[in-house]
């Protein structure tokens, strides 16, 4: 079994062989199944990420759905704050990612639906983040739908966990629907 790193070390030199076009193409993909779900269109309050280059890309996403209120994650410390999503109001924080420069923010618990961002996934619907435990120390404290989206090959049949791993309900890759 490959460790953690070994994992992250190999995803990363697999996103590199991504262009542009691609990367747009199968984020297409991913958010048009998400459209299709029953979760989504239950869903209100919806927790997403601002991507960064190598992930799989929301921005298209968050400017583009309407009809739900749009969160996004702003690092605070140790955890995340949740704050509203204007991409008027955005400044560059912590790790060179895009975040709210709203002082708003609202509970995790208040939330339907979490867009989760991972290095990888697994078929028994595991996540391996970045390392640092955000989202984990997030997710910890949610009854709100978990959904991972990542490209193809971020999808493995297994990857290492830890007790306090929070597995997603829901994975959506371009070729894939894991429920």
């Amino acid at each position: 079994m490959n460790t953690k790193d070994d994992i992250r070390k190999l995803i990363k030199r697999q996103k590199t062989s991504l262009s542009n076009i691609d990367k747009k193409f199968q984020s297409d993909l991913v958010f048009n199944k998400l459209f299709q779900l029953r979760e989504w269109n239950n869903a209100y309050r919806i927790l997403a990420y601002y991507s960064l280059p190598d992930e799989l890309q929301t921005i298209d996403f968050l400017d583009s759905t309407s009809n739900k209120e749009l969160f996004i994650p702003r690092i605070n410390g140790n955890t995340l704050d949740i704050t509203y999503y204007n991409k008027n109001n955005l400044k560059m924080g912590a790790f060179n990612i895009w975040e709210s420069n709203s002082r708003d923010t609202i509970s995790v618990t208040e939330l339907d639906m979490i867009i989760v961002p991972g290095v990888a996934f697994d078929r028994n619907k595991n996540r391996l983040g970045r390392g640092k435990g955000f989202y984990d120390r997030l997710l910890a404290n949610t009854n709100a739908i978990k959904i991972g989206v990542c490209y193809d090959f971020q999808l493995l049949n297994m990857i290492p966990t830890v007790p306090h791993d929070i597995k997603m309900d829901i994975i959506i890759t371009p070729s894939f629907l894991i429920f």
